[in-house]
């Protein structure tokens, strides 16, 4: 299976942990990956290091879009440095046309794209080329259509971070893309990276180490230990959730979520943020593909396996 990763990786480690278990998968065949909301190309340059990790130099990253098209500017997330990183990554900064180009040619062989952003960079493509999307399968980390179960988080649509980002391009890559399918808050919500899982993670090499390290810091960083202790369906030791990672496993075919094909409508007042469903059957509306449940800890051994199977350094 050939897949195009779209992604943020910077901000929080969950990205990393995505493009690390694409290039675990023996059956993943990573085409390319582009960047989104990245000024100055410092996301593409962690891209280039976690590559550089894995041994990967076959892989194609450029810099995508720098700014949303819904505020013209970056979200102003800032690009941690040590202690999530061991050392200075420097930026690969490139024009956009490059990023469009390697989304184009991903396209064209065939990729599913896989967005764990915000939608900036794939909705730049439909500008720049109207019916880009229109036959090819899209996976979107977000879209949020229902609360998370009692005991979790109870984040609302304001919390959708892809969404809210830039629900322009939310909109469009929505309505143009061939088949959408949507991985929500409220289905991310309930799979968990832990402390315990971290020794294996630190004996899975060098990535490994990096994503323990990233992990760790990014725990204090968020506060998830009081999340954790305010959340009784969250596990003790939470670290973090896997929003990215299982959207990519949800692409690449792992069979553990349960997806319905429903339609969904904009809800009034909350533009494109809040979305809702409207009918399972409805041939007015357009059909999405929902995943609406999960075996979270099943994800997390799977994922945990996945990254073990790298080679070490």
């Amino acid at each position: 299976m050939r897949i195009h990763l779209d992604t943020d990786l910077g901000s929080d480690p969950d990205d990393v942990a995505a493009l690390t278990y694409l290039l675990g998968r023996p059956d993943v065949q990573l085409v390319g990956v582009t960047t989104v909301d990245d000024p100055g190309g410092q996301r593409a340059g962690y891209v280039s290091e976690v590559l550089h990790l894995a041994g990967r130099r076959d892989v194609p990253v450029a810099a995508g879009a720098e700014a949303s098209l819904s505020t013209g500017r970056p979200s102003g997330r800032q690009f941690p440095g040590a202690p999530y990183w061991p050392a200075e990554v420097p930026p690969k900064p490139g024009p956009l046309s490059g990023a469009l180009d390697l989304l184009s040619a991903s396209v064209a062989a065939g990729a599913v794209v896989v967005g764990i952003g915000p939608a900036t960079t794939l909705a730049l493509l439909e500008q720049r080329s109207p019916g880009a999307l229109a036959g090819t399968r899209v996976f979107l980390m977000g879209g949020f259509v229902e609360p998370p179960q009692p005991g979790l988080p109870q984040w609302g649509a304001e919390d959708d971070w892809n969404v809210t980002c830039d629900p322009v391009a939310a909109t469009m890559v929505r309505s143009r893309a061939g088949r959408l399918t949507l991985v929500p808050l409220a289905v991310t919500a309930q799979v968990h990276l832990r402390e315990r899982d971290l020794p294996r993670l630190r004996a899975a090499g060098a990535l490994g180490r990096l994503m323990a390290d990233q992990a760790r810091a990014y725990r204090l960083d968020a506060g998830k230990a009081a999340l954790a202790k305010g959340h009784p369906g969250l596990p003790d030791d939470l670290v973090n959730f896997h929003h990215d990672p299982l959207t990519a496993a949800v692409a690449a075919g792992w069979p553990g979520v349960t997806v319905h094909t429903s339609t969904l409508r904009p809800v009034a007042g909350d533009g494109a943020a809040r979305l809702a469903t409207t009918s399972f059957d409805d041939p007015a509306r357009r059909l999405v593909d929902l995943v609406v449940s999960v075996d979270g800890p099943a994800f997390a051994e799977h994922w945990l396996r996945t990254v073990e199977a790298l080679p070490r350094d």
